[in-house]
């Protein structure tokens, strides 16, 4: 099942500074929602291992994710996929393009992705609505790392 998200956040802190908590591992594994692992391989790899769940199913997702096409400060592509053994499987990426805005920076995402197995078969409406909470609760946590001074 093929399935496409976009959707823009505001965040308060200059691009650099996003751009440098979008490359941080340590950054990232605290802002993705069920992120047990997430260790670098190389300048541009890193292998995840995230705990979801999307309605009825829990599953453990094991995968690799690259960056390619890097224009630093501005944004990249970033691609992944990872396998939850009988839950399925999801694999795809997103373009991540960073602009200046007069109250920080806007974070701007394209997503594509294809998911199989077990989590396909719940239907687009409900994988699209626990996509959509897990988007949001990714850049909720991500906004009060990169201006801890808001989250208070």
């Amino acid at each position: 099942m093929a399935m496409t998200m976009t959707g823009e956040f505001v965040l308060p802190a200059d691009r650099a500074t996003v751009w440098e908590k979008l490359n941080d591992p340590d950054v990232l594994k605290a802002c993705i929602p069920g992120c047990q692992e997430l260790e670098k391989t190389s300048d541009t790899g890193f292998r995840a291992v995230v705990k979801a769940k999307v309605g009825p199913v829990k599953a453990t997702f094991r995968g690799k994710v690259e960056l390619s096409d890097i224009d630093a400060p501005n944004g990249y592509t970033i691609a992944g996929e990872g396998e939850g053994g009988v839950a399925g499987f999801a694999k795809g990426g997103a373009k991540v393009r960073l602009e200046d805005e007069a109250e920080g920076t806007k974070l701007s995402y394209d997503v594509e992705a294809q998911i199989g197995g077990k989590i396909a078969q719940l239907g687009g409406r409900l994988i699209n609505g626990v996509a959509k909470k897990y988007a949001d609760e990714f850049f909720g946590n991500f906004a009060k790392i990169v201006n801890p001074a808001e989250a208070s």
